[in-house]
């Protein structure tokens, strides 16, 4: 697996998700249907940065009580296992529950996640506490909110989750924010942060062209088609390097 430095994922972090996605495509590695979760998963924080992070998954459930314990039992464990990851955790959490019973995070949960290192926290499941989340500047990304926490427990931790439409493995890479969330593949990651840059300014040449006095067609069409000759000799850069 390839090693993604903290310069890659900084630089990432100066990107969109679209972006992201849009970057990801030019790699022809994957479908383009598939790698980002669907709308069920929104950013409780829309103001907050971009979300960039390995992915720390587990299970949950709190419609019924934990074998042991109280409703953090498994926490230990579950940061304990931050350090088998290549970078920054993102918690991501599959909710057992369907629909989702409880909130799967709360203020208390969150502030050990960050104490801990991790940079953010999806579910598929609920969450509260949003207020004080926010003060702490933790970003997370949910189906919803609900007020309790019921018999809320971790079941297992470091194991494949399906969230948002999308199975997520221990140590993939996220990147999220209020456009949603997509996964970037190890492999590519650092030469598409290379790339992000020129791409961008690709796409710029449409905007500049539409802001700039009175638009026709003629002008439409050959910033589009400037545009587009940029984009597709990045495609094959990238593809060529493969």
């Amino acid at each position: 697996m390839a090693e993604i430095t903290p310069a890659t994922l900084e630089k990432l972090r100066t990107f969109d998700t679209p972006t992201i996605c849009n970057l990801v495509e030019l790699f022809e590695v994957r479908p383009r249907n598939v790698g980002y979760m669907d709308s069920r998963i929104k950013c409780c924080f829309p103001e907050m940065a971009p979300l960039v992070g390995f992915a720390a998954p587990a299970t949950f459930r709190s419609n019924h009580p934990p074998r042991s314990g109280d409703v953090y039992v498994g926490l230990d464990g579950q940061v304990e296992r931050f350090s088998e990851l290549s970078g920054p955790p993102i918690v991501v959490f599959q909710d057992l529950d369907d629909p989702p019973v409880a909130a799967t995070f709360g203020e208390v949960m969150c502030t050990v996640y960050q104490a801990f290192g991790a940079v953010g926290l999806i579910t598929s499941g609920a969450g509260r506490d949003l207020d004080q989340v926010r003060a702490i500047g933790f970003p997370v990304f949910t189906n919803g909110v609900i007020c309790a926490h019921a018999y809320s427990h971790t079941e297992m931790v470091h194991v494949p989750v399906r969230v948002g439409g999308v199975t997520i493995y221990p140590n993939d890479l996220l990147h999220g924010d209020v456009n949603g969330v997509s996964t970037i593949p190890h492999d590519i990651a650092a030469e598409l942060a290379d790339i992000g840059d020129e791409f961008m300014a690709a796409e710029t040449i449409v905007l500049e062209a539409m802001r700039a006095g009175q638009p026709t067609v003629k002008m439409l069409k050959e910033a589009r088609a400037e545009s587009q000759a940029k984009i597709n000799e990045l495609r094959r850069r990238v593809t060529r390097a493969k």
